[in-house]
């Protein structure tokens, strides 16, 4: 442990998270779910069972130790796609010549990669950088027996309304299902999602298709129990800063929209509310959240007040038992935390000795290149380790309407994006990056024994991806407008033979494996 950080370092064996997988959707479902859809008698079990299980979780945080080494981990969503360069429906195809480290997603052109956890000390960086080059090697050349390829990227943008209108758009299984199920009858009329920017998205569709096109990674932080809340608080404060660092989804059915789409796409497929709902200001289940908190239950304990079960499968027929090993393993409030998306979530994991919690820092798009995502970890690893250590925390003097509003920001405008910052007021972010948070990330890594020279190659990326304003999104962007013909509009056949020219030039700068700063805008 080093001294006086309150997280511990440890070189952590090769294997994923217990309860990893499959959590990019559906966190804690295990591995398959009996049925698609259930019953008023299942639901109202459920809900009972629901509630006794936070109560076990509140003694558990009282009564017993956890695991606390301070670990990281990743997931990596990626697209399929053909020759074209449109979606390819070939996860399951994909997924039989790889090992237990990938697993499906909703959408049958997606497969998701988990990263073993490793302690972020020394060269744990550059060990992170290798796995993941080496993992998505291993894709690649399984879709390539498929004849297809692979896309790292936030959303894909030769996506079309009439791919996801097709019912083929989802992987078969009952927990997909169960959960579109859920969701359309919860909400009861079609999905409408409308985004606007430079250009404008308004389509309807029968199901939660465009999830599917929403392809992100998600970091992972082990912490103790009583220095949770502050790592959870930091991640909230900075969350609009890492979505404008790190936008790479600006087109969304070939429309230039918010530099990170994902942001909106994601919260209006999976919304259960009808507009009155949204007007009675009923929360929605795809979360920023509300306040700063005190404690991890806080988190759970909102989940639970405010959100009705989606997915009412039973401990019995999920096959989970009532303990692992010491740990009681939550069946019921693990299943429904998973449905309930926050950009910051809460994990609880049972473990044969000790059980363990995880930060999950869902925010982020997939790509550009695996040294843009470890650069993307260092500084959110970094940063939330010095804010979440401060004598007056950051969280204390900004207000939580603020950080969301930073949030939406990033989002919409990404590096270009102004934000409200204790002693700074209205700041740019990239301003606000280069001068004042590179600084403290640096420190927070130093304070967890990161390699010099690592520190100097992650941080200097970041840097020069603020003070050129070129991320993900703007090299899209920049990129489409060169590419385009003059007088394309939405939907017309010169915009997709620009989007999918523009996808094979993203493709081959990402095989460079050079980060998304570098690259030229032909």
């Amino acid at each position: 442990m080093i001294p006086g950080s309150g997280i511990r370092l440890w070189k952590a064996p090769a294997k994923t998270f217990p309860g990893s997988g499959k959590c990019g959707l559906l966190s804690g479902m295990g591995e398959s779910v009996s049925s698609d859809r259930y019953t008023p008698r299942q639901r109202t079990q459920y809900r009972q069972l629901l509630a006794e299980d936070l109560e076990i979780f509140d003694r558990h945080l009282q009564r017993s130790d956890f695991d606390d080494h301070g670990s990281i981990g990743l997931e990596l969503e990626l697209n399929l796609i053909d020759s074209d360069m449109q979606p390819a429906r070939l996860n399951r195809e994909v997924l039989a010549g790889l090992d237990e480290e990938f697993q499906s997603e909703i959408g049958s052109f997606n497969v998701e990669m988990n990263h073993p956890p490793l302690s972020v000390q020394g060269d744990g960086l550059k060990r992170l950088e290798a796995g993941l080059v080496s993992r998505l090697n291993q894709v690649r050349a399984s879709a390539a027996t498929q004849g297809a390829g692979v896309a790292m990227i936030g959303t894909l943008p030769t996506i079309t309304p009439e791919f996801l209108g097709d019912g083929l758009w989802m992987t078969q299984e009952n927990r997909y299902n169960a959960l579109n199920n859920a969701v359309m009858e919860s909400r009861g009329e079609l999905v409408h999602i409308d985004i606007a920017d430079r250009e404008h998205v308004v389509q309807d569709f029968a199901d939660i298709s465009p999830e599917s096109t929403c392809t992100s990674i998600q970091l992972h932080l082990q912490l103790a129990p009583n220095r949770f809340a502050d790592a959870w608080n930091a991640s909230q404060a900075i969350a609009g800063v890492q979505a404008a660092l790190s936008a790479n989804s600006p087109l969304f059915l070939g429309r230039r929209v918010w530099h990170e789409s994902r942001i909106p796409v994601f919260q209006q497929s999976i919304d259960t509310r009808t507009p009155e709902l949204v007007t009675q200001g009923v929360r929605p289940r795809v979360w920023f959240g509300e306040r700063w908190i005190t404690s991890v239950f806080d988190l759970f304990e909102e989940n639970v007040r405010y959100f009705s079960p989606l997915i009412a499968e039973s401990r019995a027929l999920s096959g989970t038992p009532m303990m692992r090993g010491r740990s009681p393993a939550l069946h019921y409030l693990n299943l429904h935390n998973g449905t309930v998306w926050r950009w910051n979530r809460p994990i609880y994991a049972p473990g044969e000795q000790r059980s363990h919690l995880r930060l999950e820092n869902r925010l982020l798009p997939a790509g550009p290149t695996p040294t843009d995502i470890v650069a993307d970890a260092a500084f959110y690893y970094g940063l939330v380790k010095y804010l979440a250590e401060q004598n007056r925390p950051v969280w204390s003097r900004l207000t939580f309407a603020d950080a969301e509003k930073n949030f939406l920001s990033g989002a919409r405008s990404g590096l270009f994006a102004r934000m409200t910052w204790p002693t700074l007021g209205q700041v740019n972010v990239a301003d606000l990056v280069c001068d004042h948070l590179l600084p403290q990330a640096r420190e927070g890594l130093e304070r967890l024994e990161v390699d010099s020279d690592l520190i100097d190659l992650y941080l200097g990326i970041i840097d020069a991806r603020a003070r050129s304003r070129q991320n993900g999104a703007t090299w899209q962007l920049r990129t489409l407008g060169r590419v385009e013909a003059p007088g394309s509009t939405p939907g017309s056949a010169g915009r997709a033979e620009a989007l999918a020219t523009m996808l094979r030039l993203y493709l081959a700068n990402q095989a460079t494996g050079d980060p998304v700063h570098t690259w030229d805008v032909p």
